[in-house]
């Protein structure tokens, strides 16, 4: 993520392109429910076919609910680890998620990096997809809050870590969805991410500008440009000419479709 008026930003966060087919298998080890219909574990192929198939794989966690461990690498104030702890249980009030703080082997390893602390590309806002995070080495993390303290306001706990934890979760950018990208410049768009996130036009292509609908098994029904999982896309890449303002926090949709991944089990 980046700051732009007083307000954090998200930038996708992914694996290296070569590492997609890799991670569309490991999607479909932990959760079959990935595997798009008529596609086989083996029908994933590695190169640059395997590339753009695994784009139809999603990263979801299974109908048994998301239960992860949760390491800090360099946050020592127990009151904020517990403020950040909160925001990403958020999503457990109406799904079957939690997130526990543990010192050993933590599944989700949460930095506080700027761009003078981070490896290269690891420093602002962001967090891995759903079941990617399982490929990330252990002494790496996977999510970076950069900069965090208990001097953040509220309201940015709401929309900042509740965001990303739902990448964790699996749920990808809502901008992604056709009625959103209808609304973008299409060459202006690829020519600032290829500037700020060093991607080749086709990486964008891939990332930005393929609907959702084409490449995912569940979705809510209509694009939601106020969803917990939209972020701010500036006017100048827009066709009308009106940003994409993003939302501030998970919304009843929100919940509702994180309720329907990630069931609670029968009482």
């Amino acid at each position: 993520m980046t700051e732009s008026h007083g307000v954090i930003v998200c930038a996708s966060r992914h694996l290296p392109r070569h590492e997609w087919p890799r991670a569309a298998s490991n999607a479909m080890k932990v959760n079959s429910g990935n595997r798009p219909p008529g596609l086989e574990e083996d029908d994933v192929p590695s190169g640059s076919e395997g590339e753009r198939l695994a784009l139809d794989v999603t990263r979801y966690w299974g109908t048994q609910g998301v239960h992860l461990t949760v390491g800090f690498f360099d946050t020592p104030d127990p009151a904020l680890r517990a403020r950040i702890l909160l925001h990403l249980n958020a999503w457990s009030l109406t799904a079957n998620v939690r997130f526990v703080e543990s010192n050993v082997e933590p599944q989700v390893r949460i930095a506080r990096c700027t761009a003078r602390e981070a490896a290269p590309g690891e420093d602002g806002y962001w967090s891995n997809l759903g079941t990617d995070i399982l490929l990330i080495r252990p002494d790496r993390p996977t999510m970076n809050l950069e900069a965090f303290t208990m001097k953040i306001p509220d309201s940015e706990f709401n929309r900042v870590v509740r965001h990303e934890a739902g990448h964790t979760l699996g749920f990808p950018h809502e901008h992604m969805r056709k009625a959103i990208i209808e609304r973008l410049d299409r060459e202006k768009v690829i020519r600032e991410y290829m500037r700020t996130q060093g991607w080749t036009r086709q990486e964008v292509i891939d990332q930005v500008l393929t609907p959702l609908e084409e490449s995912s098994l569940l979705g809510t029904p209509a694009a939601e440009a106020d969803s917990i999982m939209c972020y701010e896309i500036a006017a100048n890449l827009t066709l009308d000419g009106k940003a994409i303002v993003g939302g501030s926090d998970i919304t009843p949709s929100d919940s509702a479709f994180a309720a329907q991944v990630y069931p609670e089990p029968p009482r």
